[in-house]
């Protein structure tokens, strides 16, 4: 089977397209550098339109469809949350749904939350016409199956991406056709408190190890020390650009996985130019939804996994908050759990949570007594193991509360370690050396 260049003869404005969705609609949107902008600012545009629930992961770009004046018409669900959104939510705006990542495209197949459409952006399509979910396979692939309509920006710019990603074009209703460049997430900046813990950190990687991290300046400083180890793996929910030194330069080879041998695995990714084109096409790069990703079992089956996460806060009982400041909603708990618990399954593995010891320029200890009122527990005091900051690397599993708040208590700011012994003494009735 082949089809001709003439699919772009089907295109439509996005004005056009997004005349699919209706008042009432449950609408998922593609997130991440796959934002569907377009289509989202042109259902934005609609006078129409009322009660539609957008359901999405972080999306990038304006929120237009956030905007106070657009309350009542559009009402946002993050399952992961982005910047734009942390206001809104706060305001009672918008909400948010703490989901595991892993179980996210249940939801969808399950009718849980069924579907009206997807929005989404998509790669032009082959000779057998078949488009790819570009950079995002996550949830969408659930969504897109699993919608009764599918609405698309199918943008000259999205890179084919091989693995678990296809979807045929002739499964969409309408799309608009597009030549815009992607979405970029420039390499966060890496001051010395970062690049100590990505030294720390990297020297818990040894040799076969196969890495699941994230984006951000302590993951970048983890990848740009990795240069002289050999046959690392990748099976991740993302990664980003400071992996492609890692595998120009025979590092990442994947060559002792024993899931997808020879390939790095990921459902998103989300980073500049140079990182889309080398996704492109790339077949040692292999696409999944975030169900396969993220399943436990299957993580557990690689041997010496590294799982590296973040924090906001640990307490001294090694309770994990990573998706909330207080009450306020930051983030989300995305993979954390599925690959914490995934690591400690793996033979060798080692699950980490790194964080800096201090937050607002030294003032606050993130190592805390106990988590701010309203603080979501990520990872709890039973899965976490090993807890990184500027000051050391411990590793809590198998420890009681007193041996874990002694080794939380040696890694956190000495500014703060007194005063961190005094509230333990005072609640546990025991004073630490």
């Amino acid at each position: 089977m082949t089809i001709d260049s003439s699919w772009k003869q089907q295109a439509v404005s996005a004005d056009d397209a997004v005349k699919h969705v209706k008042s009432g609609d449950r609408v998922f949107v593609h997130g991440a550098s796959a934002t569907p902008t377009p289509l989202l600012d042109a259902m934005c545009r609609r006078g129409d339109l009322e009660n539609v629930t957008l359901y999405h992961l972080h999306t990038s770009g304006h929120c237009a469809y956030a905007e106070p004046h657009l309350a009542g018409r559009f009402f946002s669900v993050s399952l992961f949350i982005g910047s734009h959104l942390r206001t809104p939510i706060a305001e009672g705006r918008a909400d948010f749904m703490p989901v595991f990542l892993s179980e996210i495209p249940r939801l969808f197949g399950s009718q849980a939350i069924p579907l009206d459409v997807a929005l989404l952006q998509l790669s032009p399509p082959n000779t057998h016409g078949d488009c790819t979910l570009g950079t995002s396979v996550d949830a969408a692939l659930a969504a897109a199956w699993h919608s009764k309509k599918v609405i698309a920006e199918i943008n000259a710019q999205m890179p084919r991406t091989l693995g678990h990603s296809v979807f045929p074009l002739q499964r969409v209703a309408a799309f608009t056709a597009s030549d815009r460049p992607l979405a970029e997430m420039p390499p966060a900046e890496s001051g010395p408190v970062e690049a100590r813990i990505g030294e720390l950190v990297a020297g818990l990687v040894e040799d076969g190890s196969c890495l699941q991290l994230g984006i951000g300046a302590i993951p970048d400083a983890v990848l740009a020390r990795l240069g002289d180890k050999r046959d690392l793996g990748i099976h991740t929910e993302m990664f980003s650009d400071g992996l492609i030194p890692l595998v120009e330069n025979g590092v990442i080879t994947n060559r002792r996985k024993k899931v997808h041998a020879g390939r790095s695995v990921v459902s998103f990714v989300t980073g500049t130019k140079k990182l889309f084109d080398f996704v492109h096409d790339n077949q040692q790069v292999e696409f999944h939804p975030c169900d396969r990703t993220n399943d436990t079992a299957l993580i557990g089956k690689n041997d010496k996994v590294v799982a590296i996460n973040s924090a906001i806060e640990i307490d001294l009982s090694g309770q994990v908050c990573a998706d909330s400041m207080g009450h306020r909603i930051y983030s989300g708990i995305g993979g954390q759990m599925d690959f914490i618990r995934g690591a400690a399954r793996s033979e060798g593995g080692k699950p980490i949570i790194a964080l800096p010891s201090t937050a607002a320029g030294g003032k606050v200890s993130r190592i805390v007594m106990q988590l701010k009122d309203g603080a979501g527990v990520v990872t709890t005091r039973g899965h976490v193991q090993w807890v990184v900051t500027e000051y050391g690397a411990v590793n809590l599993h198998g420890k009681t509360l007193r041996e874990r708040a002694e080794r939380l208590i040696s890694i956190a700011h000495p500014d703060f370690r007194a005063e961190l012994k005094k509230q333990f003494a005072g609640v546990r009735h025991f004073t630490l050396p």
